[in-house]
């Protein structure tokens, strides 16, 4: 199926590992072209480069999306080397959980800022730029705790939860411009941040991986690339009658819709 992303810009956040370097790489095969963002310069250059190995146009851009000035420069570069901006992923973050006793104002504060003051921005410094090409798409990546939380899941469980209210708010302000806003809720999908907590056990990862999927009703951890598929769907002309939803991208484990 081509979903007609040839010649449409996107901006990837959290893109140099995991669902972000995946949905990078599925949307420059599409045709489009595509600014990845994140903090270390290591790992961006490397995924720039497979990109580019591909047939893909990249630019990679070093910024921490937490901070209101790294956001302003992300898409002013975006911009500045494609000239337009059609397509917005809001990926970056992490998986921030704890007693709730012990989770400070300032871990509250930083997830805060990093998953939803990221996305609010960036769709804030986007949109003007979607209006222009007569529409577009934003993509918010969240989790299915949002709709769910379990106990010592703050704050992401919180965070998450306000990407939802965010997303549908923003799909009802901005559908009359043809900007579809919608959101993914990702379950448990393999990670870096899994391999680490293997390693750290002393675990063997698949033997870790086979632990999680135990509640899973398809019996496996997600991939990364199956959270790209969707991205990429929701992204397309295929999809140009979907706002204001979420995908729940789990593998069936949650119990609600």
């Amino acid at each position: 199926m081509d979903l007609q992303l040839k010649n449409k810009v996107a901006i990837v956040t959290g893109g140099s590992q995991g669902i972000g370097r995946a949905s990078a790489l599925r949307l420059a095969q599409e045709g489009a072209s595509v600014v990845i963002a994140a903090r270390g310069r290591e790992l961006l250059d490397q995924v720039a480069l497979e990109i580019r190995a591909a047939g893909g146009s990249v630019a990679a851009v070093q910024a921490d999306v937490s901070r209101a000035e790294d956001c302003a420069r992300l898409v002013a570069e975006a911009v500045g080397a494609f000239g337009r901006l059609d397509i917005l992923v809001n990926n970056a973050g992490t998986s921030a959980t704890g007693e709730f006793e012990s989770v400070t104002d300032d871990i509250w504060q930083a997830d805060f800022e990093l998953k939803l003051f990221a996305a609010i921005r960036l769709a804030r410094l986007a949109i003007p730029h979607l209006k222009q090409q007569g529409g577009g798409r934003i993509v918010n990546i969240t989790n299915t705790g949002a709709k769910q939380p379990r106990a010592k899941s703050m704050p992401t469980t919180v965070t998450r939860a306000a990407g939802l209210a965010f997303t549908k708010a923003l799909s009802k302000e901005f559908a009359p411009h043809q900007i579809l806003v919608n959101t993914i809720c990702i379950g448990l999908v393999r990670a870096g941040q899994h391999e680490r907590k293997a390693a750290k056990a002393g675990v063997a990862l698949e033997q870790y991986y086979a632990k999680l999927a135990k509640d899973i009703p398809l019996g496996r951890v997600g991939r990364a690339e199956e959270v790209a598929d969707a991205i990429a769907f929701l992204a397309s002309e295929a999809a140009s009658y979907i706002t204001g939803t979420s995908i729940n991208l789990d593998g069936g484990a949650s119990a609600v819709l």
